[in-house]
């Protein structure tokens, strides 16, 4: 029974989120980051790999 008490107060606090960072922005933002850890783990692994290799 207290959710019922807590969903308007958290729907207020999504819908500040939404009026400032856009559904979209957020989405990309995410992607962004996990694409460019996935970029430089694999660049890492690139040099570890050449590094053993000498």
């Amino acid at each position: 029974m207290s959710t019922d008490t807590e969903r308007p107060a958290q729907r207020g606090v999504f819908r500040r989120f939404e009026s400032k960072f856009p559904r979209g922005l957020v989405i990309r933002l995410v992607a962004y980051l996990f694409v460019g850890h996935l970029f430089a783990f694999f660049v890492y692994l690139l040099f570890v790999l050449g590094g053993q290799n000498q």
